[in-house]
């Protein structure tokens, strides 16, 4: 009708207005939205991280055997496993070189017992990564000053290495390690006189060793005892108790950059997984 008002969008005029669909009915009002949607529930931490299910805490009470002995008085003892009937084995990390943050995160969500092992001249200004490690229950353990190979050099040298590292660990973190693995895994008798010498109660070697290249038994890797020979595992199956190294730094193919170490845990992870087995804390056992 000639001059009459345009009735607004959203009355009840304007919406008897709209035309039918084919069917004949009257078209539906819009729908208005009704408010946020909740957020879609956050997976479980296994499942962000790749695993086929959540990791098996390990016993509240370990099954530890005595501390262990040395070959003579006044030597510190030497470890690569752990004579225990818990079905667990050990992580454990070299030098310090590796800072990504997604590593942090895993640890903190999985709850993961971890050892690291730490050379000062590899972590540099790291320490303050390490130090967020060990917010998140990762322990710290010696791996000399300046991972050198310590067989064959004089009793002052090795020994300087060893408690070097010794206080520079307990001036950043407030506590002296107790355990301690040789840089390649090669020692001599002098370096259990002054592992012991620096309060170290433990060398600790490996079973099996982890890397960018894959999963190799001690008999592939580089970890020798006094006389050069390496022990064995099983074919590629991990046991109970075996220690397991994973080296944070190396050359070639094989070396660890920005997120690779946490890719090599996790591949790692389900190994173990796959075994019937979990991860224990080493400093829990020895």
């Amino acid at each position: 009708m000639p001059g009459r008002r345009a009735d607004p969008p959203g009355s009840r005029a304007y919406a008897s207005r709209r035309p039918a669909d084919p069917s004949g009915r009257r078209a539906a009002p819009p729908r208005r939205h009704a408010g946020p949607h909740p957020a879609p529930a956050r997976p479980p931490a296994y499942r962000r991280w790749g695993l086929a299910g959540p990791l098996v805490p390990a016993p509240d009470r370990p099954d530890r055997p005595s501390a262990p002995r040395a070959v003579r008085p006044g030597l510190a003892p030497v470890v690569d496993r752990v004579a225990t009937r818990d079905n667990v084995v050990f992580l454990t990390f070299d030098d310090g070189a590796e800072k990504d943050p997604g590593f942090v995160r895993m640890v903190r969500e999985l709850r993961l017992p971890v050892s690291m092992f730490l050379t000062d001249s590899v972590v540099g200004p790291g320490y303050g990564h390490l130090a967020r490690l060990r917010e998140v229950g990762v322990t710290v353990q010696n791996h000399t000053l300046d991972h050198t190979a310590l067989r064959g050099l004089p009793y002052a040298g090795q020994r300087a290495e060893i408690c070097g590292q010794q206080d520079k660990l307990k001036q950043r973190f407030g506590v002296r390690p107790t355990l301690f693995r040789p840089p390649y895994g090669v020692y001599d008798t002098t370096t259990l006189r002054a592992a012991a010498d620096c309060g170290i109660a433990a060398v600790v070697l490996w079973r099996a060793s982890m890397g960018a290249d894959g999963f190799r038994p001690a008999a592939a890797t580089a970890s020798a005892s006094v006389t050069g020979a390496a022990t064995a595992t099983a074919g590629d199956r991990l046991r109970p108790g075996d220690i397991v190294h994973a080296h944070v730094r190396g050359r070639g193919p094989g070396r660890l950059d920005g997120a690779t170490l946490t890719r090599v845990t996790v591949g790692l992870l389900r190994r173990i997984q796959e075994q019937g087995l979990t991860v224990g804390r080493l400093e829990d056992y020895l």
